[in-house]
């Protein structure tokens, strides 16, 4: 059976009625493969930004990402939830019912996107007023021309999650494949040849994203195929536009306060200076594959999870869990072995600064520890969302960076200084993992979401 070409209700019977391993291999290697090959993105822009843009440069961007992605968060959350009602949908063999709803979705997340470029371009103004005078200028310019990437943003998250739902993950690795390709091609030509510095790097993404999302619409609407969505005589159906928002505010809510933390956690490094905060951005780089590979397992719990919990099957969903969260571990176990011995060979890429490289280094050999429990906890997270269970999620995260991380590096700093950072990652990560662990013992593998194919309307 050839990996590409299997259809939709194939899919569907392997993850309903095959066995739970080889479907889990199945579904979450071309999840891990998307999950490397997006990790190498910015480690590519980090290698062109570090040698070629300056300290300053690195350190405005690297404590620019999060206020990007607490914009993207609205995008994730919708993307969760359409993935769980989809997923859920396709698992009763509603598919009809699912193609309407991925198309609500598509059409609601890039107006949201196009809403938030401005709201990311004031947000640009007023933090380049209180952050030191050395980022200042770069974070402004790099900040108010990425929000003109955040629509195009929104409707890849989109794109995952239906494709997902569907059971074909090969399709988001094959757009991160050409994202990766284009981003090279471009951060070449418009940093290494015209020396455009943050004016060229923001340049790079936004071309690379503006094919992108050509290419997703000529598959999404109009590819012929049996998951093709339509656009013709469309109007917002607000029962779904209420359900997607129901189940999407908490994981919305959940991934703002996140990068919200993080925000504030930046504040913590970048008061220790330039050098400091492109040391954080570079061990980031390179833990960033570390942290997509498991993140992407989770990814395959949760259409797993979703498909067989909407099939009434919760014993098989529970055993798709229990595989990804092994999965998961040893995964990041792997990767750590694999990161660890050659971390020195690894930061020297991105700079030859001596005290840029000592705090890459360091921040590196504690951060890349916390991945293990990370994996354990995002396949976790990935089963409630499968299930429709939100809330628990936002509750879970909101305890991991806020009162394991946020709460002990304040207490630690005086201490420990800037690595408290790190540290706190160490620890929260490992103490959430050992907490969702026990509370899934106990849980009910049944839907939080209704039952009832009346949840939307029959659309012709």
């Amino acid at each position: 059976m050839s990996f590409l070409q299997t259809t939709t209700a194939k899919r569907r019977e392997m993850i309903l009625k095959g066995p739970i391993i080889p479907t889990m291999f199945f579904l979450s290697l071309p999840m891990m493969m998307m999950g490397m090959v997006q990790s190498i993105i910015p480690l590519i822009d980090g290698l062109f930004i570090n040698n070629l843009m300056g300290v300053n440069a690195a350190g405005a961007i690297a404590y620019s990402v999060p206020m990007i992605m607490l914009m993207v968060s609205v995008a994730q959350g919708l993307g969760v939830a359409g993935m769980a009602i989809i997923g859920q949908l396709n698992g009763r063999g509603e598919s009809k019912q699912a193609r309407f709803i991925a198309t609500q979705i598509v059409v609601l997340a890039v107006i949201v996107g196009l809403l938030m470029v401005p709201i990311l371009a004031i947000m640009a103004f007023a933090v380049s007023k209180y952050i030191n005078s050395q980022m200042s200028q770069d974070l402004l310019l790099y900040m108010s021309l990425s929000s003109l990437v955040i629509p195009f943003q929104f409707l890849e998250v989109i794109y995952n999650a239906i494709k997902n739902a569907s059971g074909k993950p090969e399709a988001p690795f094959i757009r991160m494949v050409i994202m990766l390709i284009l981003k090279l091609a471009f951060n070449t030509l418009f940093i290494g040849v015209f020396s455009l510095g943050i004016i060229g790097s923001v340049s790079a993404t936004l071309l690379a994203n503006l094919i992108i999302c050509i290419w997703m619409y000529y598959e999404m609407f109009i590819k012929k195929g049996e998951d093709k969505l339509t656009l013709r005589g469309f109007k917002f159906d607000f029962g779904v536009i209420k359900q997607l928002f129901k189940i999407g505010i908490p994981l919305m809510i959940s991934s703002a306060m996140m990068n919200l933390c993080f925000i504030l956690i930046n504040n913590e490094v970048e008061k220790y200076g330039s050098a400091t905060m492109a040391g954080q951005g570079i061990a980031n780089n390179i833990t960033t594959i570390c942290f997509n590979v498991p993140s992407s397992i989770g990814g395959a719990v949760t259409a797993m999870v979703s498909m067989n919990i909407g099939a009434g099957q919760g014993e098989k969903a529970k055993g798709s869990c229990i595989a990804g969260t092994v999965m998961g571990a040893v995964s990041a176990l792997i990767l750590i072995a694999i990161v660890v011995p050659s971390s020195h060979y690894l930061t020297i890429l991105f700079t030859r600064q001596a005290d840029v490289l000592y705090y890459a280094n360091s921040f590196l050999n504690i951060y890349i520890y916390s991945v293990v429990g990370f994996a354990i906890f995002s396949a976790q997270i990935g089963a409630l969302n499968g299930m429709g269970r939100t809330v628990m999620p936002l509750l879970f995260n909101i305890m991991r960076v806020w009162l394991f991380r946020y709460l002990f590096i304040l207490a630690t700093e005086r201490y420990l200084g800037v690595f408290a950072v790190f540290w706190g990652n160490l620890f929260s990560n490992l103490t959430c993992a050992v907490i969702t662990t026990i509370i899934f013992i106990s849980l009910k593998w049944v839907s939080a979401l209704p039952q009832s194919s009346n949840m939307t309307e029959e659309k012709p």
